[in-house]
């Protein structure tokens, strides 16, 4: 049995491994590695509703512990495991057609009226990038987060979404192409 600092070293597919032979520490790990990710993922791909991220990120592990061995350890885990989570969003949108937006909010803290004003720019843009990113099609938005967000390798996203790399291409020029439009207005070259 592999204990502590030695388990921590292993690769993701070694402890998924082990995972599927029964080891609840390895399983510990493996969600202490991708919790955050996932979440932030389904964060993105749900409406930044952060009650449904975290249920789906829940969701996932549960049914890696309930059913381990529908993992190949001769794959990336990494890869495996957002082909859940995406497939996951993609029966989501499929169930509920309904796409919720929630704006992000400024914090104030006592600062001067220029940092104000700076935080109310980068505040209002985030807010209009992830409204925008939300108005992208599904298979736009699930590239464009996978890259931009996770940053994932385009070899990758192509594995996670099954199409081909120069698809996943396309649809990354395409969404930077309508997010740059809808966006121009934070381009001060454009003004």
């Amino acid at each position: 049995m592999i204990f502590g600092k030695k388990l921590n070293k292993l690769s993701d597919e070694a402890l998924m491994s082990m995972v599927i032979d029964g080891n609840n520490n390895a399983f510990g790990l493996i969600y202490d590695r991708f919790f955050e990710r996932l979440y932030r993922y389904f964060y993105r791909m749900l409406g930044a509703n952060s009650e449904k991220a975290t249920d789906f990120a829940q969701d996932l592990f549960v049914k890696i512990i309930e059913k381990p061995h529908n993992y190949n350890p001769e794959k990336k885990f990494a890869i495996w495991i957002f082909v859940l989570a995406s497939n996951m969003c993609k029966n989501e949108y499929r169930s509920l057609e309904v796409r919720q937006r929630h704006l992000q909010t400024a914090s104030f803290d006592s600062v001067s009226e220029t940092k104000i004003e700076q935080q109310l720019d980068n505040t209002q843009f985030k807010s209009d990038l992830i409204k925008e990113v939300h108005t992208l099609d599904e298979k736009h938005r699930d590239v464009f987060i996978l890259r931009y967000e996770h940053e994932l390798p385009i070899k990758e996203i192509a594995t996670i979404v099954d199409c081909s790399e120069g698809t996943v291409k396309s649809r990354l020029f395409y969404s930077l192409k309508k997010l740059s439009d809808k966006l121009a207005i934070y381009n001060p070259k454009l003004n």
